[in-house]
């Protein structure tokens, strides 16, 4: 294809895509340190200072406290900290939570006493997540997002062949002052090109994470029918000796560090017969591979380990990239400086994209005004 191809291919996918990627890059920038933010404004749950060889009480002390506090009500999931000796429980007053319907308690993981209660609530983070991740419509939403992802893709590569033969002609970033539109136009493509990396690993990581849902339903429906066949029909498990849990996934995983327990659930995503227990990998690397242990309600030691495919696995790996959660504050700040400019060059593409159809209807109307006519040329 020729130059003027490709430059069309650019200038329309650019424009496509340009209004969407500019919500995503105004949103995208708090998101980048919503953990700081978090922490910033939230009041911090934290358990008192105590010896540091304190021992942990069972984990079925504090479900037993829960179902004190709660009676009645159902114990979804507990979430044991890493960082903290703290626990939390979420309870729901049905089997299977509706939305903005169960609470999470947090409990000192030695005393069993409660130290905070939360009820599930729209935050200002919560609001711009939605925006930035699916536009308050749900699937569809992530699907177009996926989509303009692609389109933003295309507009790169495209912006790489059309600026390619302008790095042969010029200095690497040289900027001409001989016109406003051409320092405009330089400015655009220089930023564009110290971008270009950071601009594909984030238009593509962010494309893999709007199919979560659609991927993630999929290894459901591939590979829990086939594990808990002889478990259909079956009424939902009591809630077994989670401690006798833990220590035995502990056990067989010792390699895997727990993150959450689900208790048995009537649910399409559990199984009335077993505990899901999630764990994630105890490297800076695997701990970003989750990865569930369906374990058998009645037996402990009975585990099921079901293969995470690798189109999981990339999903896993791409979220964090995406937001630069790999290297801790230094790279989201690296980050949101990449961020910022993408913003620059977007607003600046625009601005070009408006000179030259300007230019172009001046230059239009001017063909289109007959000459003047001289009358004594007429004789």
């Amino acid at each position: 294809m020729t130059i003027k191809i490709w430059s069309r291919i650019h200038t329309w996918t650019s424009l496509v895509s340009m209004l969407f990627l500019l919500m995503l890059c105004v949103t995208g920038l708090p998101l980048i340190f919503h953990h700081e933010i978090d922490e910033l404004f939230e009041e911090e749950i934290s358990a008192p200072p105590m010896a540091a060889n304190t021992p942990r009480a069972s984990l079925d002390r504090v479900v037993e406290a829960a179902q004190k506090l709660y009676p009645g009500q159902f114990i979804l999931f507990m979430q044991p900290s890493q960082t903290e000796p703290v626990v939390s429980v979420a309870t729901s007053p049905t089997a299977v939570p509706l939305p903005g319907m169960f609470r999470r308690t947090t409990f000192d993981a030695r005393t069993v006493e409660v130290l905070g209660d939360e009820v599930p609530h729209l935050d200002v983070m919560n609001i711009i997540l939605r925006i930035y991740r699916d536009m308050f419509v749900g699937l569809p939403g992530e699907l177009f997002l996926g989509v303009i992802g692609l389109v933003f893709v295309v507009s790169i590569v495209s912006g790489i062949v059309v600026y390619w033969p302008f790095m042969r002609r010029l200095d690497f970033g040289s900027i001409r002052y001989t016109s406003s539109r051409v320092k405009w136009l330089d400015g655009h493509n220089l930023l564009g090109i110290v971008t270009v990396t950071w601009a594909l690993v984030v238009g593509l990581t962010g494309t893999i994470n709007t199919l979560a849902s659609p991927l993630s339903d999929l290894w459901r429906a591939q590979y829990l029918p086939t594990l808990l066949a002889s478990y259909v029909g079956k009424p939902v498990a009591r809630i077994p000796s989670i401690q006798a849990v833990v220590d035995n996934v502990q056990e067989k995983f010792p390699d895997r560090i727990i993150t959450q327990v689900i208790m048995p659930t009537s649910g399409r995503f559990g199984s009335p017969q077993h505990l899901i227990v999630g764990t994630k990998g105890s490297t800076p690397f695997t701990a970003r591979m989750r990865e569930p242990i369906l374990v058998d309600a009645n037996d402990a030691s009975n585990m099921i380990a079901p293969q995470v495919p690798w189109y999981l696995k990339v999903l896993q790996v791409s979220r964090p990239l995406h937001f630069g959660d790999y290297g801790e504050l230094p790279l989201k700040i690296i980050w949101a400086l990449f961020d910022i400019i993408t913003i620059i060059i977007l607003l600046s593409g625009l601005y070009l994209w408006a000179i030259k159809k300007r230019s172009f209807g001046i230059d239009r109307a001017s063909r289109s005004i007959p000459r003047m006519v001289d009358p004594k040329r007429e004789y």
